[in-house]
């Protein structure tokens, strides 16, 4: 008894400096079980991380666990630096916990684990801080039972630069054609009403600001000490002094056209810079966006059967998805749930896809 409860206090130091995963943590409650099951349940996580599954944000899936089939819902996506990933699962059953994990897919296809929530979690928010494709996987811990939906969609991860705006003021975008095509545009342009405030974007303190080249009136705003570097330019007025320290949504100055932009409407050109890279695409670090609808329904199948001659089945659902191969009337598919107007299945190979939810129907 004193050496059981020795190693689990020494376990309880150990966790501190290691922080073991949700899954790892999982795994602990089947030791000196049976762990037949766990290991399917793990195998079934490795086998998803080679899904080549593709959606596009947001998206919205609701369908049924059931206790007898193990599942692993698994997507590849492209995010963009400055973006914040948000996934929120909701089970009508309480108690059912979820496991959800980002994946970086580098560009030679190895595999980064970039974020796993906690035990008992049942969303993420996480910021992007390198474009590319990422592998998003949900999966249910065993037994599970029930109705469960869930949200993928991003976010900005500043806030947006112009007082009262939002993405529809935004009309020149990054890698414009500028000077005839001697050079390209590095931001974005927001318009507004003269004297209409801009605003901090993010925490940080005003590294400069003045009144010379193309950019006009400007202020550039510093998000933390080795943060990036957020130009405001065209400014009608600067209401901010060098070396201020300023809050997310604190007035930098007002809207106007001054330096290269005497000749155009009121508007803001917003930019940022990287340092050892330069001027970074800003939209994906403001652009506002919704979180997907969900047409709730009370249950779903487990089976469902092809209702038309032939149903393509393809690796997103979208017409324009991959076709990854054709079922036949009167075929029976697993359903793992729906999404708009798909279906999306699992075929008695293992293979996954969407199916367009006209063709099918529910047994």
């Amino acid at each position: 008894m004193v050496m059981i409860y020795s190693c689990k206090q020494i376990r309880k130091v150990t966790d501190v400096i290691v922080q073991p995963t949700a899954r790892e943590l999982y795994a602990r409650e089947f030791e000196n079980l049976d762990s037949l099951r766990l290991n399917t349940w793990q195998q079934a996580y490795k086998l998803a991380k080679a899904d080549s599954l593709q959606i596009r944000l947001p998206y919205a899936e609701q369908g049924q666990y059931f206790k007898d089939r193990i599942t692993v819902y698994s997507y590849n996506m492209y995010l963009n630096e400055g973006e914040v990933l948000n996934v929120e699962v909701e089970n009508n059953v309480l108690g059912i916990r979820s496991f959800i994990n980002l994946i970086k897919v580098n560009p030679d296809s190895s595999l980064t684990d970039e974020f796993h929530n906690k035990l008992g979690e049942h969303h993420a928010k996480v910021p992007i801080d390198e474009t590319g494709i990422y592998k998003i996987t949900i999966q249910p811990e065993l037994n599970s039972q029930g109705m469960f939906s869930f949200q993928m969609y991003t976010s900005p991860s500043f806030g947006f630069p112009v007082l009262g705006k939002d993405n529809k003021a935004i009309q020149s975008f990054w890698g414009a054609v500028r000077g005839g095509g001697a050079r390209s545009h590095e931001g974005i342009d927001i318009f507004a009403e003269r004297g209409t405030p801009v605003v901090a974007a993010v925490d940080g303190m005003v590294s400069a600001t003045g009144e010379k080249g193309l950019g006009g009136k400007q202020v550039w705003l510093k998000a933390g000490l080795f943060g990036k570097s957020l130009y405001y330019a065209h400014l009608d007025s600067i209401l901010v002094s060098t070396g201020s320290r300023v809050a997310i949504g604190d007035t930098l100055g007002l809207v106007g056209n001054t330096g290269n932009a005497r000749t155009t409407a009121p508007h803001l050109h917003f930019g940022i810079y990287k340092s050892g890279q330069g001027a970074i695409d800003p939209l994906p670090f403001v652009k506002k966006t919704e979180r997907p609808d969900i047409k709730r329904v009370l249950s779903t199948p487990k089976f469902i059967k092809v209702s038309a001659a032939i149903a393509n089945f393809r690796n997103a659902p979208e017409v324009a998805g991959i076709k990854l191969g054709e079922v036949k009337r009167n075929d029976t598919l697993s359903l793992l749930g729906y999404t708009k107007d798909w279906a999306h299945i699992e075929l008695l190979s293992g293979d996954k896809g969407f199916v367009y939810k006209s063709l099918v129907s529910e047994l």
